[in-house]
């Protein structure tokens, strides 16, 4: 294994389990709020924390999510297919998609500049909402690189004629 395939898959690792700590504290939050409702104490901005750290369980848990095949897909149609065939739609799919969320990760690091620059904050907890931003920015990189590791090894595929 290279060691860009290793970094990727160490970064990919670090994120899944800060997802799961994310997922955790939401539901710790969401519950404590709750609690804290039914005696008159709910948590201040708990409503934004939780938003917060949706935004990061759905950006840390894309790349292990894409690298095990985890998405939904519809192959009613090109399970029918040859193996060739199928990779090649593979290799076209997962390009496209290498392109479209790398413009995607450019354009939420320009939006975090921006809104880094504007003082932007949250509403209750005054937090500056440009580091979710960079957070939802660096995921969808690193997603970038998984979906470039993918299809590396989609041609790799292809080159072997493994048509099993």
């Amino acid at each position: 294994m290279t060691f860009p395939d290793r970094f990727l898959n160490l970064v990919s690792n670090l994120l899944r389990s800060a997802g799961a700590l994310a997922l955790t504290l939401m539901m710790l939050i969401t519950v404590a709020d709750v609690a804290g409702r039914f005696f008159k104490h709910p948590i201040f901005g708990s409503v934004e924390i939780v938003g917060f750290l949706a935004v990061a369980v759905a950006a840390a848990a894309l790349p292990h999510t894409y690298k095990v095949g985890g998405h939904v897909g519809v192959e009613i149609i090109t399970r029918l297919f040859p193996r060739k065939i199928r990779l090649l739609l593979d290799l076209f799919t997962r390009t496209f998609t290498l392109i479209f969320f790398s413009v995607v990760a450019w354009q939420m690091f320009v939006y975090a500049k921006d809104l880094r620059q504007a003082g932007e904050v949250s509403m209750n907890l005054e937090f500056p909402v440009h580091y979710i931003i960079l957070v939802l920015a660096v995921s969808l990189a690193f997603f970038s690189g998984t979906i470039l590791q993918q299809i590396v090894a989609t041609v790799n595929q292809l080159k072997r004629g493994k048509t099993e």
